[in-house]
Parts: C-alpha cells; sequence; structure tokens
C-alpha cells in the first residue's frame, strides 16, 4: 500500500441544525384542562421554565390567536401558536435524578406525597427540578402525573399529584371552588391573640428589582389587591412563641406568610417576611440553647377533599417532621 505523504484531507463539513420554525399545535382530549405552562413544558421538552413564562409574557405564544396567561386553562381543539424555540440537546430524563417521595395515598387516580421542605414541586426560576420532574423520572410508566396544587419549596407537607386527566381537572374545580380544608401548623413568633381568628387583608403580588416574586398586603381600597382570607386558631402557646392551625379560604401566594407577618407576627424561619435576627438565631443554634432549625416552619399537615371518581370524603394527615417535632419539644 502506498502512503501519500502529506496529503490534505477534505475539512469535515459542520451540518447546521435546522432552524425552528413557528408551529401550531391543536390541543388534543389528553391535554384539555391543562395550564397553558404545563402544556408548554411538554409539548417543548427540554426548554426551562424560565424560558416558557418569558415566551408567554411576551405574548408570542398565542391561544386561538390570542395572548394568553401561563394560568390560562386549554380546552379541547384550541390552537396554540409555538414560537420558534432551541432548547438544550440535553434530555431532562439525563439532568433530573429519580426520587420517590413518602407516599401519604395512593390509587388509580391520585398520588398524595409528603413533601419535605427545601424540595420545590416544579422546576423553574432557578431550580433545575423538582418534585414532579423527580417522581416522573422514578416512575417511567406512568401514563401522566401532574400536579394538582403547589406548596412553596420552602413548606412543607401534603402535595396532590393527579394520575389522570379526569382527576386533575376534577380536583382543580375543587380547589378553585374553595371545597377543599387545607389546614397549616405555622410556628409564629410572639404571643396570638386569641380572639384574633380571620385575617381579611387583600394582597398584592409583584416582582422586586431582581426580578423576584414577592406579595405585600394592601388596602381594601387598593385596586391591585385581591381579597384573601385566612383563618387562625391557637394550637398551642410557647413563651414568646405561638403554634396556630391556619386555614386558608382563598388560595393567594404566600398568602398566609404575609398575613401572618402582616398582623405583626411572623413564621419561625420565613427568609423573604419574617425576622431575618430571629431566623438567624435559630439557624446559629443561639435561640435555643444549642439547638438548630434552619428553615420556615410552615408544614401543609392536613387536607380534606371529594375523591374524584367515587365522591368519596378522603381525609389525609402529615405529622410533623422531625425538625419542627423536636424544636416544639425544646420550646
Amino acid at each position: 500500500m502506498q502512503q501519500i505523504i502529506g496529503a490534505k484531507r477534505p475539512a469535515a463539513r459542520k451540518v447546521a441544525a435546522a432552524a425552528p420554525e413557528v408551529r401550531h399545535v391543536v390541543v388534543d382530549e389528553a391535554s384539555a384542562g391543562q395550564r397553558l405552562d404545563n402544556f408548554l413544558s411538554k409539548t417543548l421538552k427540554g426548554a426551562p421554565k424560565s424560558l416558557i413564562y418569558r415566551i408567554v409574557r411576551s405574548g408570542e405564544v398565542r391561544v386561538n390567536k390570542g395572548r394568553a396567561s401561563a394560568d390560562t386553562r386549554l380546552a379541547m381543539g384550541d390552537e396554540v401558536r409555538l414560537p420558534p424555540v432551541r432548547v438544550s440537546e440535553k434530555s431532562e430524563s439525563t439532568l433530573t435524578p429519580a426520587r420517590e417521595f413518602p407516599v401519604l395515598y395512593e390509587d388509580d387516580h391520585l398520588l398524595a406525597v409528603d413533601k419535605p421542605a427545601g424540595v420545590a414541586v416544579h422546576g423553574g426560576s432557578g431550580v433545575s427540578f423538582g418534585v414532579i420532574e423527580q417522581l416522573r423520572r422514578a416512575r417511567p410508566l406512568a401514563k401522566m402525573l401532574e400536579l394538582v396544587h403547589r406548596l412553596d419549596k420552602e413548606t412543607s407537607g401534603i402535595l396532590l399529584i393527579a394520575k389522570k386527566r379526569s382527576a386533575l381537572t376534577a380536583l382543580q374545580d375543587q380547589f378553585r371552588s374553595r371545597e377543599t380544608g387545607k389546614t397549616y401548623a405555622a410556628l409564629v413568633i410572639g404571643a396570638w391573640p386569641a380572639g384574633k381568628k380571620v385575617i381579611d387583608v387583600p394582597l398584592h403580588k409583584f416582582l422586586t428589582g431582581e426580578g423576584e416574586r414577592r406579595v405585600r398586603a394592601v388596602s381594601p381600597a387598593a385596586e391591585e389587591g385581591r381579597r384573601s382570607i385566612t383563618l387562625v386558631k391557637v394550637a398551642q402557646a410557647y413563651a414568646g412563641y405561638t403554634l396556630l392551625d391556619v386555614t386558608i379560604k382563598t388560595g393567594r401566594t404566600h398568602q398566609i406568610r404575609v398575613h401572618l407577618a402582616h398582623e405583626g407576627h411572623p413564621i419561625v424561619g420565613d427568609d423573604k417576611y419574617g425576622d431575618f435576627a430571629v431566623n438567624r438565631a435559630f439557624a446559629r443554634g443561639e435561640a435555643l440553647a444549642g439547638h438548630r432549625f434552619d428553615r420556615m416552619f410552615l408544614h401543609a399537615r392536613r387536607l380534606r377533599f371529594d375523591h374524584p371518581a367515587t365522591g368519596e370524603s378522603i381525609e389525609l394527615e402529615s405529622p410533623l417532621p422531625r425538625d419542627c417535632a423536636e424544636l416544639l419539644q425544646h420550646l
């Protein structure tokens, strides 16, 4: 065989990836009833939540040729315009770890898990993945797993997940019409007045200069305020602190946290609306003789709803997490 010295090999050609194009997708029966942001997450696989919310806010996504919000409910036959979006070639499955969470209830229609504090319910806003993505990874044969409602990342407790489209729509209807009973355990700073049982103060959601979502209490006369009602009951009084049972009649963002702080009794460990000096003392173990507590003491402990298929009344309970229970013992 002759060897040719110095011969140049032809340069390898880079094959340019096809530029993404505008698409129009018709909502089918399986996707009917979904929120627009969840529909986009599934349709634009690999697209980060931040991108999805940006293209919705900018009006690049259209539903039946009109602008829509992230929480718009889609109906069968709706036409959704998808703008040209280039997403990472890395699949979600290679980035998201499989994880199961403690199961409080499960059947063919729904799943209730005990969410730990510090875990987001879904990816987005700087979070790569949450409970729902990890569950889908852990259960690859599941035909459907969708969040029925949400909990703040810092909040622990009962989280409902639908396993069928019919269950999702039925349960979300119950949540919207306030036919569910949701009770939270909250440890607040100070002695809560036993006579203060109802907080009826409008709330306004806004973005900070850094783009962070926040909520504030506003006057009933303020146009931007949305009526928000929280029911409060003293469960146990401690020296300098009060354990409350809190039930919400409206489901506003950060409602419990802002309402309790507005009344002058912020939740222990709340890093957004709490007492930062007190939080720091708890985190360093200075507040209770060396016992450290570095999370928000807000736990979704009870949930009541009607089963979406049988109509049976279901009441679920989640015991206080160990760190919260130990803190109360030290108090």
